[in-house]
C-alpha cells in the first residue's frame, strides 16, 4: 500500500476501533476478547484495504468483518467450554445527576446481563438491529442468513431477553415491521 493508502486507514482505524471494541464486547461479553476482535478484524480490513472500492461503506463491512470473526471464535472447540460470567465493569459517566446516573447504570447492567443469556445468534442480531440499527436485509446480508432467520432470531432474542427481564422497568425497542408479541 501507498502512504496515502496507509494514512486512509489510519484515519478509518482510529475513529472505528472504540465502536468496534464496544460491539465486540457487546458480542462477546468480555473485553479482553472484544479487544482481540477489534485488532484482528482491523488486521482483517487493512489486508483488504487494497481490494476495497466502496470506501462510503467501511464502517459496514467492518462491522460484518467483526461479526464474522467472532462468529469464528464461538466456533472454535475450545471456546465453547469457556463461558464468562463477570458484570458489565462499572464506569464513570459524566453528568449533572448522580441518582440519575446510577438508575441507567442500572438498567444497563440489567439488559446487559439478559443479553448474555441470549443465544450468540440472537445476540448478534439484537446488536446490529437495534445498536447498529441496521435493517433487516442489511442484518441479514451481514450474517449471510435469509431475512425471514433474521427475523424470527430477532423475536426469539427479543422474548428471551423480556423473560430474563420479567418485572424489571426496562424501555424496550419497538417491535420489528411484521412482528408481534
Amino acid at each position: 500500500m501507498g502512504s496515502a493508502d496507509d494514512a486512509a486507514f489510519r484515519d478509518f482505524a482510529s475513529s472505528q476501533a472504540i465502536p468496534l471494541r464496544r460491539n465486540a464486547f457487546l458480542l462477546c461479553g468480555d473485553w479482553h476478547l472484544a479487544d482481540d476482535l477489534m485488532q484482528r478484524t482491523l488486521i482483517k480490513v487493512y489486508r483488504s484495504w487494497s481490494r476495497i472500492d466502496e470506501r462510503e461503506h467501511l464502517g459496514s463491512y467492518a462491522r460484518t468483518v467483526l461479526l464474522r470473526t467472532w462468529l469464528d471464535e464461538r466456533r472454535r472447540p475450545w471456546r465453547r467450554r469457556e463461558r464468562s460470567e463477570r458484570d458489565v465493569p462499572d464506569t464513570a459517566d459524566p453528568g449533572p445527576d448522580p441518582d440519575a446516573l446510577a438508575g441507567r447504570r442500572a438498567e444497563h447492567q440489567r439488559v446487559y446481563r439478559a443479553l448474555r443469556e441470549v443465544p450468540p445468534r440472537q445476540r448478534a442480531v439484537l446488536v446490529l438491529r437495534y445498536l447498529e440499527e441496521l435493517s433487516v436485509a442489511e442484518t441479514a446480508e451481514a450474517m449471510r442468513c435469509s431475512e425471514g432467520t433474521v427475523k424470527s432470531q430477532t423475536a426469539r432474542g427479543l422474548a428471551a431477553m423480556r423473560q430474563h427481564l420479567a418485572g424489571d422497568d426496562v424501555m424496550w425497542p419497538a417491535e420489528p415491521e411484521g412482528m408481534s408479541r
